[in-house]
């Protein structure tokens, strides 16, 4: 096969397996995304013993014959592209390869067919298939957001953290092993549970200073709530006002890298042809 004719052939595929701007790309990946979901729903159905029973020949086919679709479609990933080592390495490069594993090792290790579940992350793309850029940018929003308060969610984290150890060192002392704080350890995690206001269980403070700080330790956890609330949201409502977001799927067939604008028709990172088949974007 001539060298031109390769690389077109690697064109195509890569604008079916990589893009969901054609037609066929997004068929492939709709048609992935409910090879996905189905794997999923067949090992949560294995886990239900009366059913798994029933049907474990049919599902063990099932996860084999969308395994092996699997490994083809991520071999195929890894020859079209010009640069393997940028997508083996990547975000969905290595979501890609821990969800195409699970039903290999489970030769060797039992159980280990339930990691199958894994898949689930690839369910991300559908944010790219579909363009739902409202949700894109909010994502990106919540991210920064969360990215520009880390210092400050550190800071409360850290002070939650001494404010846990002296009220279980108090609740210690206060009620002992008799109300079964048999130690400081129990006595902090009691407080930390407390605090988020999940509830104990079998512990609880039975004298009066004792339920007094209980009853605090309960009041702070609203307020400890609230706080990276606050913090999170007040970063995120100001970067709200973000730039159009775009929802380009173009990858670059040279170099990898994706989030191109609308309008590209050039890689802004290696200056690659976006559509190489295309001739209206030369």
């Amino acid at each position: 096969m001539e060298p031109k004719k390769i690389k077109n052939w690697r064109s195509r595929v890569h604008e079916i397996i990589y893009e969901a701007d054609t037609p066929m790309g997004k068929l492939f990946d709709i048609v992935l995304l409910i090879l996905i979901l189905v794997s999923v729903l067949i090992v949560m159905l294995e886990s239900v013993t009366a059913i798994n029973s029933k049907y474990h020949q049919y599902f063990l086919v099932i996860e084999w014959v969308i395994t092996i679709l699997f490994t083809i479609e991520y071999i195929t990933r890894i020859i079209v592209v010009q640069k393997p080592a940028k997508y083996i390495f990547s975000f969905y490069g290595i979501i890609d390869f821990l969800s195409t594993i699970p039903l290999y090792i489970s030769l060797i290790f039992f159980g280990t067919n339930y990691l199958i579940t894994i898949r689930a992350l690839r369910l991300l793309r559908i944010f790219r298939i579909l363009k739902i850029g409202r949700f894109i940018g909010e994502g990106n929003q919540l991210r920064k957001a969360l990215m520009e308060s880390r210092v400050k969610i550190f800071i409360f984290i850290f002070a939650v953290i001494i404010i846990a150890v002296i009220f279980g060192t108090l609740m210690y002392l206060v009620e002992g092993e008799e109300s079964g704080f048999e130690n400081i350890p129990v006595s902090i995690y009691w407080t930390i549970v407390t605090l988020t206001t999940v509830g104990f269980g079998d512990i609880a403070p039975i004298t009066a200073v004792g339920q007094f700080l209980a009853t605090l330790i309960m009041i702070l956890g609203y307020g400890i709530i609230a706080v990276p609330t606050g913090i999170v949201g007040a970063r995120y409502f100001k970067n709200s006002k973000e730039d159009f977001v775009h929802v380009n799927s173009q990858s670059c067939q040279n170099c990898g890298v994706s989030k191109h604008r609308d309008d590209a028709k050039y890689c802004y990172n290696c200056g690659e042809n976006l559509y190489p088949n295309n001739s209206s974007n030369q």
